[in-house]
Order: structure tokens, then C-alpha cells, then sequence
């Protein structure tokens, strides 16, 4: 049913990179329980493409933004024709609703028309135009894995809140808050043994992506974690390297009337914290 999936990947470098790759739904198909299908070619100009290798791990999310509905499933790559590839699965589970903000979508060209997006534009982590994608950012989608003796394991994770949840800090890192959820812990644990992350930023209205890749910390212990209504825990990101794929998806999305998250309502902002922490000061 699904027009787009999200997919973490790790290139050559050990970098992991999210990314959204959309079709027709239908394109993702299983033959049978333990094989999901592509019947599309990915963008080439995306840099998770170079985690897609024979036999390489990845992570996928499967996540409709008109229902809140959502599973997770990692496994391995099987190359077929034509640029094409398959995904043998090795572990899949469904994740609750929880800040997941409603959205409609259209597709506005052929999915497979990769040349009528712009290509692929690294950029610094610091450029302006990273800090005003994250800005005002209601969601935005994380990769992360880890190694052990049994091989790669790789997982994409979504990631809601108010817009303007995330904070662009001075040094360029963001700091994230960690709210109540499932309590896998599948992000935040890989972390804490292997810290790089991908993070991918959808711009709905236009189609647009911002990548990044770069290094995670989780913090346990902060001022600011009782400050910020509904955090957990934070955890903060320093990106290394940022990509910016203008019109990269054939998808635009609209905001459902109505659609708004009720656990995102009950979250805090930035400011409010600020706010909190100043009068514990005075």
C-alpha cells in the first residue's frame, strides 16, 4: 500500500545514511514471508545507494503518514536485474502510532524519472539552509547499527514531536529530545555501542531531502531533560557530512485537518524549557 519506505544503509565508510525511496504503491511486494521485493531503482545521486551492495545490511521503516500505522524490518540485500533488489528479512516487528503527525499524499511524477530532480548537493553541516530544514522539522527519520560476530544489523527509526522540536545548537550539533515510547531502545542502544547515525529530513511540500550523517551521544543526565515537558532522555548529533537533494521525491504531502499528534501536543518546546530553566536560576 505504501508510496514510499524509509531505508537506513551504511556506505563503504562505515557512514549510515537514511533516506526515503518511493514508487507506485505496489512497488515493495513479497513473493513470500521472508522477501520483500523492490520494483524500483533507487536514485542514484542518494548516498545510502552505496549501502546497497550484495549481501550488504540494511534497516527499513514502513510508515503511512494518513494513519499512523508503522513496522520496522532489517535484513539483507539480494541484488537482482536491472538495478533492482530484494531484501531477505531477518527481523520485523509493527511500532506504535505515537507522534506521528497525519499527512495526505499525491504523487506529481513518475517515480522512476530520477532526472527530473536536481542532483545530489553536499554541503556544509553548517550551511543556513540545513539549519532552516531542521528549523521547523515536525518529523525526521534516523539509521543507525551496530556490529557483532553474527554480522551487521542496521535500523531506521522515525522520529516526532512540535515542529522546531529538534535544536540547531551554536556548534551546528542538535540536540533531540527522547520521549516516552516503545521502550526497545533499538536507536538509542545501538548508540550507545556503535555512535554513528543518519538522519534524513523530509521537506513535504516540496519533496526535497536534507541527509546527514555523522556521531550520536545519548545524555542521560541533564538540567534539560526535566526542563522539556515529556523528554526521557536527549540525545545529541554533530553531523560530519550534509547532502541536500532538492525535489527528490516524486511525493508531495498535505497536512490532514485534525492530524495533529495528541503525544506531540503534550510535549514541550525549546523555549518553554529555556523558560523553566531560567527560573530555577533565579
Amino acid at each position: 500500500q505504501l508510496p514510499f519506505v524509509v531505508l537506513g544503509a551504511v556506505d563503504e565508510a562505515g557512514d549510515v545514511w537514511a533516506t526515503l525511496i518511493a514508487g507506485s504503491p505496489g512497488f515493495m511486494h513479497s513473493p513470500d514471508p521472508q522477501v520483500l521485493e523492490f520494483a524500483v531503482v533507487p536514485d542514484p545521486c542518494d548516498p545510502a545507494v552505496a549501502g546497497l551492495g550484495d549481501g550488504s545490511a540494511i534497516g527499513l521503516l514502513g510508515i503511512e503518514l494518513h494513519t499512523r500505522r508503522r513496522n520496522r524490518m532489517n535484513g539483507r540485500v539480494h541484488l537482482g536485474g536491472a538495478g533492482r533488489f530484494a531484501v531477505r528479512v531477518e527481523q520485523a516487528f509493527g511500532n506504535c502510532p505515537q507522534y506521528i503527525r497525519m499527512r495526505d499524499w499525491q504523487m506529481v511524477r513518475d517515480p522512476d524519472d530520477h532526472a527530473a530532480a536536481p542532483a545530489l548537493l553536499e554541503i556544509d553541516p553548517r550551511d543556513p539552509r540545513v539549519h532552516a530544514a531542521i528549523a521547523t522539522a515536525d518529523t525526521f527519520f534516523v539509521a543507525s547499527y551496530i556490529d557483532e560476530e553474527n554480522g551487521r544489523h542496521v535500523d531506521a527509526s522515525h522520529r516526532g514531536g512540535k515542529p522546531g522540536f529538534v535544536r540547531v545548537n551554536d556548534d551546528g550539533s542538535l540536540t533531540i529530545p527522547d520521549f516516552a515510547g516503545n521502550l526497545h531502545f533499538n536507536t538509542l542502544g545501538n548508540f550507545l555501542v556503535n555512535p554513528r547515525a543518519g538522519l534524513v529530513f523530509p521537506d513535504f511540500a516540496t519533496g526535497g531531502l536534507l541527509q546527514l550523517t555523522g556521531e550520536a551521544e545519548v545524555v542521560l543526565e541533564s538540567p534539560e531533560i526535566a526542563a522539556f515537558e515529556g523528554a526521557e532522555r536527549l540525545w545529541t548529533f554533530r553531523p560530519r557530512r550534509a547532502v541536500l537533494r532538492e525535489e527528490a521525491l516524486p511525493l508531495r504531502f498535505l497536512l490532514k485537518p485534525g492530524g495533529t499528534s495528541p503525544e506531540s501536543l503534550m510535549t514541550g518546546d525549546w523555549q518553554q524549557a529555556r523558560c523553566r530553566l531560567g527560573a530555577e536560576e533565579r
